[in-house]
């Protein structure tokens, strides 16, 4: 019976990391990181700056979502976020998901 738990539990993290992975794929074939990196700032904030920003915000999904569709002007400094019109809405809720995983 332990070798089973074991097993599944493995399982589930193999998964998770195989997601993540899809997640992340799905952030540079969206074109994501040409203006945001996962650690630093580029032309916009950090991947992780935006999820810390959002944390404790109870609609920070659906609101990110909007965002990356719709694009964004003001919130983190001069330069705007161009609307990702080629991003779909179920694409941009599993981004906004995938960013709020970031720490």
């Amino acid at each position: 019976m332990r070798k089973v738990l074991i097993g599944a539990v493995a399982a589930s993290a193999l998964l998770l990391a195989g997601v993540a992975q899809a997640d992340a794929d799905l952030a540079k074939n969206s074109g994501c990181l040409n203006c945001h990196n996962v650690d630093t700032k580029l032309v916009g904030p950090s991947l992780k700056d935006i999820a810390a920003k959002y944390a404790d915000q109870a609609d920070a999904s659906a609101y990110l979502a909007d965002k990356i569709v719709k694009g964004s002007n003001g919130v983190w400094g001069p330069i705007p976020m161009p609307p990702n019109a080629a991003v779909s809405a179920d694409n941009a809720k599993v981004l906004a998901d995938f960013i709020l995983t970031l720490k």
